[in-house]
């Protein structure tokens, strides 16, 4: 088959990275279409995927509004002229243009519909098939969903898909057992964010203060960052980040992507913003598994608590370590399941069984 991928977010290339090249293995042709975000296109060069580049995003409800109407039609070009047969990705615009040409399209779908209620709908009604995390079972207003055991992130951060490079903890001049903290801060521009607070700067500064007597801190942002942390912003290839979070003390931020990204690794991780109690699989890998924390902003104070109260810990990374394991037993090799998906479909779409037999095939 001839299959786009549509990235809109870098995390998106992370999510699908491993997929394209096991397809590619088995024959498929994949085409690469991107957001002009540089972060993202960083990433896929990284990886050596060529890519077509689509206009970069806006803000506000209208801008959004009629930005999506372009990339409807510039993708619809392009699947015409790349004679795409099936779209893929985490992307409202692959949904529409599988309604108005041949193409196939299978949307990946991690969040709530009550979340993301531009995406519930205005994508995932459209898209021939809607994929999602098991934990989203019954919170789904489409009944025909294909819900699989994992989470997005375990299709590049399974033990399977990803070690560690330790080389990375040399270029920033930390040591084996050294403390070090990880933090994340949102721009919160996305069309569900509108509303959405997170992490204010005067919180920020009470985290520095709190961590700095106890290690290094390295900031990560979407966004130009306050002068006042300018000095913690970590300068490194941005494809290096997991392997540094992999050796973190603690993640602590305003992410949703981060914090389930610390919480695969095993590191123990925080998050502060008005999605607290609202995300489904960050709620599993919080009340279940015990990985992560989730706080609203006027709850920062008992965050704090919670967050003096693990680095007091004598063993805390052996014991999310132990965590993660217990999360990995009931997961599965999330690419894998992708690949095998994709690649017959979509006669697999009738193969699949909610059973615990079946997805043993995946881990």
């Amino acid at each position: 088959m001839r299959i786009l991928i549509d990235i809109g977010h870098p995390a998106h290339v992370h999510y699908y990275r491993n997929l394209a090249k096991e397809l590619e293995f088995r024959g498929h042709i994949i085409t690469w279409t991107v957001k002009d975000k540089s972060a993202a296109k960083k990433l896929l060069d990284c990886y050596g995927f060529k890519y077509i580049v689509l206009p970069s995003k806006t803000d506000g409800l209208i801008a959004k509004t009629l930005k999506q109407v372009q990339y409807d039609f510039k993708l619809l070009n392009i699947c015409r002229k790349e004679k795409i047969d099936l779209a893929i990705g985490t992307s409202v615009t692959i949904a529409h243009i599988s309604r108005i040409s041949k193409v196939k399209s299978i949307v990946f779908d991690d969040d709530d519909d009550d979340v993301q209620p531009f995406v519930t709908k205005y994508a995932n009604p459209y898209a021939d098939t809607l994929i999602s995390p098991d934990v989203l079972l019954n919170k789904r207003r489409r009944t025909n969903t294909i819900f699989y055991p994992g989470y997005h992130e375990l299709a590049y951060l399974h033990p399977v898909r990803f070690k560690p490079d330790h080389s990375v903890l040399d270029e920033l001049g930390i040591k084996d057992r050294d403390s070090f903290f990880i933090l994340r801060f949102n721009a919160f521009k996305a069309h569900h964010d509108f509303g959405v607070k997170g992490l204010s700067i005067q919180q920020k500064l009470e985290l520095i203060k709190i961590l700095k007597p106890l290690g290094r801190i390295f900031i990560t942002t979407e966004r130009e960052i306050e002068p006042e942390l300018k000095e913690y912003q970590i300068k490194i290839e941005p494809q290096k980040i997991h392997s540094i979070m992999a050796f973190a003390t603690l993640f602590i931020g305003d992410s949703q992507t981060m914090t389930s990204e610390a919480a695969m690794l095993g590191v123990p991780s925080f998050r502060c913003n008005s999605f607290a109690g609202r995300i489904s699989c960050l709620e599993e890998q919080e009340k279940k598994y015990g990985l992560t924390f989730a706080f609203l902003p006027e709850q920062f104070n008992l965050m704090v608590l919670k967050l003096k109260e693990l680095l007091s810990y004598p063993n805390l990374k052996e014991e999310w370590q132990q965590k993660r394991l217990k999360m990995l037993g009931d997961k599965i090799d999330v690419t894998s399941f992708w690949t095998w998906f994709i690649d017959n479909y979509p006669d697999t779409i009738s193969q699949i069984k909610q059973e615990p037999e079946f997805w043993e095939q995946f881990k």
